[in-house]
């Protein structure tokens, strides 16, 4: 029987790699206490929540999730980051260009990698037409690519991220 392998949490990759990574982009990152509801979750549970530039995670939120909300905050434009609370809102493009985000982002993560997102993601229920957030990524994402390229926040060409950069 294979391994079923549980969503990495906050705590097991560690808040401060988190931190610093959240730091680069512009973002506060908040500790929550266990127990505690988290401020501007969207989900709910042990889901990582955005007010502003603060991101609300407690050690038992996914780290997909927390990469997820950074996304949303770094494909958004200023204003809406302005009146950001809980709701990130946003387009169906702009959906899939924070799921890409979130998958390049992962390597700048020590702990975390493109195909260790993936499957968090596959397994916290995110779905795709070709079944995998893999799959998505390598043979389907060439518009949540192009939607990150015209905003400026990855390299044409490498489809390296843009650290630091925000619409």
């Amino acid at each position: 029987m294979p391994e079923t392998l549980a969503v990495l949490a906050v705590e097991a990759l560690g808040f401060e790699s988190l931190r610093r990574f959240f730091g680069r982009l512009g973002l506060t990152l908040a500790r929550v206490p266990k127990g505690q509801p988290i401020p501007g979750s969207f989900w709910g549970d042990e889901e990582a929540g955005l007010i502003g530039d603060t991101l609300y995670v407690r050690d038992d939120t996914p780290v997909h999730s927390a990469m997820h909300e950074a996304g949303h905050y770094v494909c958004m434009d200023q204003t809406r980051r302005d009146a950001l609370h809980t709701n990130a809102g946003g387009t169906y493009d702009e959906e899939n260009a924070v799921c890409y985000w979130q998958i390049l982002a992962s390597e700048h993560l020590d702990g975390m990698s493109q195909a260790r997102m993936c499957a968090d993601m596959d397994r916290w229920g995110y779905t795709f037409r070709l079944g995998s957030a893999a799959a998505w990524f390598a043979e389907d994402a060439e518009d949540a690519h192009a939607w990150l390229v015209a905003a400026g926040l990855i390299e044409p060409e490498s489809g390296a991220l843009n650290i630091g950069v925000r619409r």
